[in-house]
């Protein structure tokens, strides 16, 4: 299996300039596709924060981006965004999902990235310690033990992506999917398989779970939002956005992402 160690910017500096616009779209529809599914399951409405986020920038002629956040009774907080330059080889596309304190159910974490080789992420964020907690483990790390093996041993493209930050690193569970790959039509649609599945999976762990008791969710939630606010403070990949928009545009995407300027309430507060 190979492996990639770089930083994101310098995988896009040791690039050629090249237009991703039909692999970017191509990726856009993938997200699409599964947030439709997601929409279909909970009720949910836009956090009005993020409403003057719903288009900044000059794409298609230059920069541009998205960050729509959405909450609900079910949802603490969902992030449909992407951000980048397709025209200049670069668009970082997102869709996570984390979910209120009713349940113990991992969160869910996905990206799309063109730099200008392919790159994806799928994870099921844990809500308690996996070693210390092994039901927790056998209920929704377990079943995905030989699918994880099979992504790495049946896709010869895909390259194994290793942050340089260990933050990063630890961040991920031992079923994350991390892979870049060329821009085939065959690679895309076996990350769209991947990604289909893997939500299809969540889904009906939502509906089978199993309530948290009342006096239990409240430290549940301060962990989850510690969590949500850590990976989104400390991700490497925000040195882009600091190169297309500036600091201060970066800094309130990066609130957008965790819910720091967020309006609505919380679910169960």
């Amino acid at each position: 299996m190979k492996e990639t160690l770089q930083h994101v910017e310098q995988m896009i500096d040791a690039s050629p300039a090249v237009d991703v616009t039909e692999t970017f779209q191509r990726f856009e529809q993938v997200l699409a596709e599964l947030k439709a599914k997601i929409d279909a399951r909970f009720d949910l409405v836009q956090d009005p924060s993020t409403e003057d986020l719903a288009s900044y920038g000059t794409y298609p002629d230059g920069p541009g981006g998205r960050l729509t956040a959405y909450t609900g009774a079910e949802i603490d907080w969902m992030v449909h965004s992407w951000i980048g330059n397709p025209k200049a080889s670069f668009a970082n596309l997102h869709l996570t999902v984390w979910l209120g304190p009713q349940v113990r159910v991992p969160h869910l974490g996905i990206a799309l990235l063109v730099w200008p080789e392919g790159w994806f992420y799928v994870d099921d964020i844990p809500r308690g310690d996996l070693v210390a907690d092994t039901g927790y483990y056998d209920r929704y790390y377990a079943p995905n033990e030989e699918s994880w093996l099979e992504c790495r041993e049946k896709n010869p493209d895909f390259t194994w992506f290793t942050s340089r930050a260990g933050f990063i690193r630890a961040s991920l569970s031992p079923t994350a999917c991390c892979y870049s790959f060329p821009r085939s039509q065959a690679n895309i649609d076996a990350v769209r398989e991947v990604l289909h599945t893997r939500v299809d999976q969540w889904l009906r762990w939502v509906d089978e779970a199993e309530a948290v008791p009342e006096e239990e969710r409240a430290a549940l939630a301060e962990r989850d939002l510690a969590i949500r606010r850590n990976i989104a403070d400390r991700d490497p990949a925000n040195v882009m956005g600091v190169r297309l928009f500036g600091q201060e545009t970066t800094d309130r995407l990066v609130r957008g992402l965790w819910g720091g300027d967020r309006v609505l309430p919380r679910p169960g507060g």
